[in-house]
C-alpha cells in the first residue's frame, strides 16, 4: 500500500499544473477515493485536498518570483478561475498577496513533497478481528461537534455531560447487538478528517434493525435519534490506556500501521466506540468498530 501512496505522490507532482484526478489517483493506489482520501489524511496528518492545495500554491510561489509569466497566467495554470481567487489563496498560504511577493521578492512558505515510509518501532501487535454483520440501527442522542485530533474534545464533553442519568439507563435497555452497552458513534465525517471539521456525535446503543419499529422506539427516551446501518464487514479494534490518548492512539495507529499491512479499505459508515473507563476514570479499555471491505485484487 505504500509503494502504492508513492505513486500516487509522483502522479500528484505531474497533475499540479492541470486537473485535480483524485479517481484517477484512487485507480493508482489500487483503491476507492473514499478510502484515499481517509489514508492520505491519517497518514500526512493533513487533507488530500489541503496537500493537493500547498504543493499547488508552493510551486506557483517559485513562478510568482521567477517573474516570466504574468500573475495570470500563472493563476489560470494552477486552476484558478480568476486572479482574485488565485491572490486570495496565494495570502492564505504565504502571508502574502502574489503581486506584493513580486515586488519585494518576499520569503514565501514551501510545502515539501510527501513520501511514504514505513517506520517498525517497537514489537506490539495490534489486536483486532473482522467481522460480518447483518444490518442494524443506531438509537441514541445525537450533536453536531468539532473533530478533535488530539486531546479533549470540549463540545463531545459538554453534550454527554448534559444527559440525563436516568436517560443513559433507559437507552442501555436498548440495547441487543454488539458492541453492547452505551456507544459513541461518529458519522458524516468530512472525508478528509481535517481538525475543526464538524460529524454527526450520538451516543446512544446498537440495536437489532427490527427493535427501531414501533416497539423499540416507543421504549425510548424522548429527543432520541436513530441512524439505520446497511449489512456490511467491520473490522473491530481493541486498546487500553490512558484517556484520551489511547483512543487517539488507537485510530492514528489503525489508519497508519493496520490498513497498509492488510488487505482492506475503508467504505462508508459510522465509526463505533464502546469504552469501559477505570474506576478513577483515567484509563479506558476501548472497543473501536470500523466499516470496511476488502481490496479489490
Amino acid at each position: 500500500m505504500l509503494e502504492r501512496l508513492n505513486r500516487v505522490m509522483e502522479q500528484i507532482e505531474g497533475d499540479l499544473a492541470g486537473t485535480v484526478d483524485v479517481a484517477g489517483w484512487a485507480r493508482t493506489a489500487a483503491t476507492s477515493e473514499y478510502h484515499l482520501r481517509r489514508m492520505f489524511s491519517a497518514l500526512a496528518g493533513m487533507p488530500l485536498s489541503e496537500y493537493v492545495r500547498r504543493r499547488r500554491l508552493t510551486v506557483a510561489g517559485a513562478e510568482v518570483l521567477g517573474g516570466r509569466d504574468s500573475l495570470l497566467e500563472i493563476a489560470v495554470r494552477y486552476g484558478y478561475g480568476s486572479g482574485e481567487a488565485f491572490a486570495r489563496a496565494f495570502r492564505a498560504v504565504h502571508g502574502v498577496g502574489p503581486g506584493e511577493a513580486r515586488r519585494t521578492g518576499a520569503a514565501l512558505v514551501s510545502q515539501p513533497r510527501l513520501t511514504f515510509r514505513l517506520t517498525v518501532e517497537g514489537s506490539s501487535s495490534m489486536r483486532y478481528r473482522v467481522v460480518d454483520r447483518p444490518d442494524f440501527a443506531v438509537v441514541g442522542l445525537k450533536a453536531r461537534v468539532p473533530l478533535v485530533h488530539v486531546g479533549p474534545n470540549q463540545a463531545i464533553i459538554d453534550f454527554v455531560r448534559g444527559i440525563d442519568p436516568g436517560v443513559r439507563e433507559r437507552l442501555e435497555k436498548l440495547s441487543d447487538q454488539e458492541p453492547r452497552g452505551i456507544v459513541a458513534v461518529c458519522d458524516d465525517l468530512d472525508p478528509g478528517r481535517a481538525e475543526g471539521t464538524e460529524l454527526d456525535y450520538y451516543l446512544g446503543v446498537i440495536t437489532s434493525a427490527g427493535a427501531t419499529g414501533a416497539s423499540g422506539v416507543a421504549e425510548a427516551p424522548e429527543g432520541v435519534t436513530t441512524l439505520a446501518v446497511p449489512a456490511g464487514t467491520w473490522a473491530v479494534f481493541t486498546a487500553s490506556g490512558p484517556v484520551p490518548e489511547a483512543i487517539q492512539n488507537l485510530w492514528r495507529d489503525v489508519y497508519a500501521e493496520w490498513f497498509p499491512a492488510n488487505p482492506y479499505r475503508t467504505r462508508p459508515g459510522p465509526e463505533i466506540l464502546r469504552t469501559r473507563p477505570s474506576a478513577d476514570g483515567t484509563e479506558a479499555e476501548a472497543e473501536l468498530w470500523l466499516p470496511v471491505e476488502r481490496e479489490k485484487d
